[in-house]
């Protein structure tokens, strides 16, 4: 069975990839929304929009829809749009605990089936020097992520400790995406094999 991830996000492919999952990448470039839901029914309904979209271009396979959104208060926190919004993020969790929902959907393309759910994780982050921002800001590590930060890269010197899964917080959180892919029938380690370093990656 080869996963297809709508998600454009290395992040996400070099998890699927840890932990052996064959898959192809088809991106689904839909528009954010559902700013009026809850943060776990709206990360839900919007990995449950990009898998549909990718699975209504498909005649068989599974498609695998994931978003990941920062909050912090009642504050929805996306990707930066520039280095100054980047900023006024990193400012406003400074110090602070927020939480990091990621919404999973699985739908077969062949039969329409689908299941969705989330993973939620609390992160304190300490009090930031200006400098420290600064230092990160100039890397870019800031670019294309929830919340303007990487758990997974430089920004790790910002995190105290967090409460939940660690996977989640990097945009793909596994346990749960087992439980949704066995409640789907599918068994994510029928091709685990002792030393098999086996390409796991199927390009288009």
């Amino acid at each position: 069975m080869v996963l297809i991830l709508a998600s454009a996000s290395p992040r996400r492919a070099e998890l699927l990839r840890q932990v052996g999952l064959p898959y192809r990448v088809m991106p689904s470039f839909i528009e954010e929304g559902y700013f009026h839901l809850p943060p776990p029914e709206r990360v839900m309904s919007l990995a449950l929009d990009k898998a549909r979209k990718v699975a209504s271009r498909l005649d068989r396979g599974v498609v695998l829809g994931a978003d990941t959104v920062v909050v912090a208060g009642d504050e929805y926190l996306e990707k930066p749009r520039d280095k100054e919004e980047a900023r006024r993020m990193l400012q406003r969790l400074s110090g602070t605990c927020h939480q990091v929902f990621t919404g999973l959907a699985l739908v077969d393309a062949s039969t329409g089936r689908s299941v969705a759910d989330f993973e939620e994780t609390r992160v304190w982050m300490r009090e930031l020097e200006k400098e420290l921002i600064d230092a990160y800001l100039a890397a870019g590590e800031y670019k294309d992520k929830a919340g303007a930060y990487g758990i997974q890269g430089k920004a790790a010197y910002f995190i105290e400790k967090i409460e939940g899964c660690y996977f989640n917080v990097v945009g793909l959180p596994l346990s749960r995406l087992y439980l949704l892919l066995s409640r789907m029938d599918i068994n994510p380690c029928h091709n685990w094999r002792d030393g098999d370093e086996r390409r796991r990656e199927v390009n288009d």
